[in-house]
């Protein structure tokens, strides 16, 4: 390590000296706690177990599981070494787990027990992992966590830098195919320091952890939080009524939220009374009905913005009532602009592609040198999304450019390309449109217009299962509407922007 880097490692030894009996982590599912110098503790001795296995610098370390302690001490282990971190999204289809590990070629695989046995399944075609361990300590069908860390915790340090790579987060499928994002340990610090700095967290913070750590928005709260001095309370899955009793009880202070969390929490806050005042920041996307509704229950601020696994999470950020509808202002260390299909910078009040370079832009996509020189080209990251700058300087978001538009049910991302080639794999369908809708619950719903082959009969039901047994089940169309003739271009394809006007209303 230079003497001008610091990597995740460098801060779990800064905070073991300036919080080290403070609690750092309380896991719900069994009440575990430990604190910021044990935190430590178990991270050296794990980092020593791996490195004694064979762990190198840049060696992948794949981890398929609900959140728990184990999970966050992986992550400073393999800090600790220079190894990058391959967390899968448990909500995929098996053989979209598959891939993933095999895009990215991890050598130890962590697995939680709900999710080994179709580990075990797909095993045999995962020829880089060498060993598999259980992910929590106890029993399980592989080895356990726990004979990694029975040394001393003495390690030989490699020399890793700010930039180096610390984690994979594969992005939704674009053209059919997932690409791994590698965030260095820069990107992830820089992007703490900002959610630290504009939500005034401090080590007297409790954060409710409820987002997935192999989410962006799951890995940097909790890091963020981790990096004020605060407290993780841990849920290894999201429950309304055990959530509204935590914050009543731990005075949770801050939150990540996607719809429809926040708005569970307050329907269940309203029908049992409990003190959810502490909750003074709440981070997220959400309709203006159910902030509006937070910050009249609360006295809280909800903060708005914009951002992607490419962007370490955020890019623009402000308080909810700064700009009502926005996406906030850019951050202090970043530069965004919007441009043109020629690259040439808008001028505000227009829409243009979102590009954005400085210290929270990734490092690229694993193994696709074609797409970096695309995506960084003219020395911007080009997001594929759209927006607009208005004369004070917030983002107005506009969608995603038509090579890339997305579908954003629950903060989760689809591409409708790849629920397309799901349902075409149906014989009964000839033709198909996806694309997002409003949803009352999701906020944003997927929804399929399908033109069926000649004498073909099928139901919305029939095919939503169809398609939920192909690809993760968050990605089935939640609406399904049959046409007899599908509108197309002159070139034979179905024409997307008909299709919307004529069916894309409310569902």
């Amino acid at each position: 390590m230079g003497l001008y880097d610091f990597t995740f490692y460098d801060l779990v030894n800064r905070n073991a000296f300036c919080y080290g009996r403070k609690v750092a982590w309380f896991e719900v599912d069994d009440s575990r706690s430990l604190t910021f110098l044990e935190y430590k503790g178990k991270v050296d001795r794990l980092a020593q177990g791996l490195q004694a296995f064979g762990i190198r610098k840049e060696d992948r370390i794949g981890i398929l599981g609900k959140n728990c302690l184990e999970y966050f001490v992986l992550y400073g282990a393999a800090a600790a070494l220079g190894a990058i971190v391959l967390p899968i999204n448990w909500r995929l289809s098996a053989p979209e787990i598959e891939y993933n590990l095999n895009d990215c070629t991890p050598r130890l695989l962590f697995t939680g027990s709900e999710f080994q046995g179709l580990v075990e399944e797909i095993r045999g075609r995962l020829p880089s992992v060498e060993r598999f361990f259980n992910l929590e300590p106890g029993g399980g069908r592989f080895e356990s966590i726990q004979s990694l860390v029975s040394g001393d915790g003495t390690f030989e340090p490699p020399d890793v830098a700010s930039d180096d790579g610390f984690v994979i987060i594969h992005t939704a499928a674009v053209a059919g195919r997932p690409r791994g994002a590698l965030l260095s340990h820069g990107n992830l610090l820089c992007s703490d320091m900002h959610f630290d700095y504009f939500c005034g967290l401090n080590s007297t913070d409790v954060h409710l952890n409820l987002l997935p750590l192999f989410h962006v928005g799951g890995l940097h709260m909790a890091t963020a939080i981790f990096h004020a001095g605060a407290l993780n309370v841990n849920m290894s899955k999201f429950d309304a009524v055990k959530a509204v009793d935590l914050i009543a009880e731990k005075r949770i202070t801050f939150m990540f939220d996607f719809a429809p969390i926040l708005a569970s929490i307050l329907d269940t806050h309203e029908k049992t009374g409990q003190d959810i005042s502490s909750l003074k920041s709440v981070v997220g996307l959400e309709s203006p009905e159910t902030i509006e509704r937070y910050q009249k229950t609360t006295g809280g601020t909800f903060f708005c913005m914009y951002g992607q696994t490419e962007t370490s999470c955020v890019a623009t950020f402000s308080a909810y009532d700064e700009r009502p509808g926005s996406a906030g202002r850019m951050l202090p260390l970043a530069q965004v602009r919007l441009v043109d299909e020629y690259d040439r910078p808008v001028p505000v009040g227009q829409v243009g592609e979102i590009t954005m370079k400085g210290p929270m832009v990734f490092r690229g996509y694993w193994n696709l040198p074609e797409d970096n020189r695309y995506v960084f080209r003219d020395g911007w990251h080009h997001t594929g999304d759209l927006g607009r700058f208005d004369e004070e300087g917030f983002l107005w978001y506009a969608g995603r450019k038509a090579e890339k538009e997305l579908i954003k049910p629950g903060g989760e991302n689809v591409y409708p390309a790849e629920v397309e080639k799901a349902i075409l794999e149906h014989p009964a369908v000839q033709l198909t449109v996806v694309f997002g809708v409003p949803d009352p619950k999701w906020k944003e719903g997927i929804k399929a217009v399908c033109e069926l082959k000649e004498g073909e009969t099928l139901s919305a039901e029939a095919l939503i299962d169809f398609v939920g047994k192909r690809i993760a089940r968050y990605k089935k169309p939640q609406y399904v509407e049959f046409v007899d003739v599908m509108p197309l271009l002159e070139d034979g394809n179905p024409d997307r922007a008909k299709v919307k006007t004529l069916y894309g209303g409310k569902v």
